[in-house]
Order: C-alpha cells, then sequence, then structure tokens
C-alpha cells in the first residue's frame, strides 16, 4: 500500500529524530520515500533552522511540529485482564507506546492504559484473541493501527517490544496532560544526550 504525503512526512521526521547523521540518500531509503520529497522536507526544515543539511539541530521544534502535523492513527478499544501478557502470547509483531511503554522507560507515568501499533493486516486475528480474552469497546487497551513505518527503530525493554523514543514522546504529548509532561521530560533528556541509557 502506498503511503501518503502525510505518512511520508513523518518518516522522514522520524528518521531525522533516530539517526544522528545520514545522507539524502540514506533517509529516502530509511523512510521508504522520494528523493525529491526528502530534499524538500530538508530545505523546508533548514529553512526554519530546525536542520542544517540532514543534522537535526533543533530536535524539540522537530518533535514540536512532527506533534502538530501527526496522522492519529485508526484504533478499536478492549477492556483485557493483564493486557500485557496476553500481547506477549500473541507472538504478532507489536510496538507500545504511550503509558505502558512511557512506565517502562522512564517511570513517571501510572500505565492506566495498554496503547499498542500493530500491522493493521493483523487486526482480524488481534480482535478475536482480544474478544476472547476480554470485552469490546471503551477499555484499557488500544489497538492502533498506522503507517507500518511506525515500528522504525522499536526495541525490546524489559521483555516487551516499545516504539523509538521519538514516536513515544510524540505519541505522549498527542495525549496531552501528565503525558505530555512526561514527553517535555523525555524531550530534556535528549537535550543532555541520556536518551540512548532508555533503551538499555
Amino acid at each position: 500500500m502506498q503511503a501518503k504525503r502525510g505518512q511520508v512526512r513523518e518518516r522522514i521526521f522520524r528518521v531525522l529524530l533516530n539517526n544522528k547523521k545520514l545522507t539524502k540518500y540514506r533517509i529516502t531509503k530509511e523512510a521508504k520515500a522520494n528523493i525529491s520529497w526528502v530534499i524538500k522536507t530538508l530545505r523546508k526544515l533548514e529553512t526554519e533552522e530546525i536542520v542544517y543539511v540532514t543534522e537535526v539541530k533543533d530536535y524539540e521544534k522537530l518533535i514540536r511540529m512532527w506533534k502538530n502535523l501527526r496522522t492519529k492513527p485508526d484504533y478499536r478499544e478492549y477492556m483485557v485482564r493483564d493486557p500485557l501478557k496476553v500481547i506477549q502470547k500473541a507472538d504478532m509483531k507489536y510496538a507500545l507506546t504511550t503509558y505502558s511503554a512511557e512506565n517502562r522507560v522512564q517511570k513517571y507515568l501510572f500505565p492506566t492504559r495498554t496503547d499498542f501499533y500493530i500491522i493493521p493486516d493483523d487486526m482480524k486475528k488481534w480482535h478475536e484473541i482480544l474478544s476472547e480474552k476480554g470485552l469490546v469497546g471503551k477499555g484499557n487497551v488500544r489497538v492502533l493501527m498506522a503507517d507500518e513505518h511506525v515500528f522504525y527503530k522499536s526495541f525490546e525493554k524489559d521483555g516487551m517490544n516499545v516504539v523509538s523514543i521519538p514516536q513515544l514522546t510524540v505519541d505522549l504529548m498527542a495525549e496531552g496532560a501528565a503525558a505530555a509532561e512526561a514527553a517535555d521530560m523525555l524531550i530534556k533528556k535528549e537535550k543532555h544526550n541520556a536518551l540512548s541509557g532508555l533503551r538499555n
């Protein structure tokens, strides 16, 4: 399935924020984008003094720009007992985000809800598993369906897969309130070059 323009822009942001310095060709490859789109995006970011050539100069400004342009994922909700165990046993591709992910990497938020990205084509299987283990409707689990590039630079933390730190930051910002505070803390850690420690 071909990515939409907004998704391609987000892919470029995701690649830039997860890497120190790449060539334009490498960014194109990593973002699975068109070279002309990459050049156009980089030029715009350079005029706003967010990047210099391909290197991010203002991490926070780029994160906040991404949050404002973020494509809201489709989702389904469930009420499931011990959702993390259910997710682990499902043996399908996923990556935690928002509360459960933040609690694993930074431990500021209480994980009131478990949000996780899946491959959209797997939704039918996930629905079967989650509806069998719990109830369908507003609850403590959100299954998010988005561009598969959302898994870029995801990593394992305490036995669970978690989205990349920039993706987590943007998703927390979109939640607002205490989650946005947690996002600000992650941004401060990036300024002090402490984010790599969160992945260990």
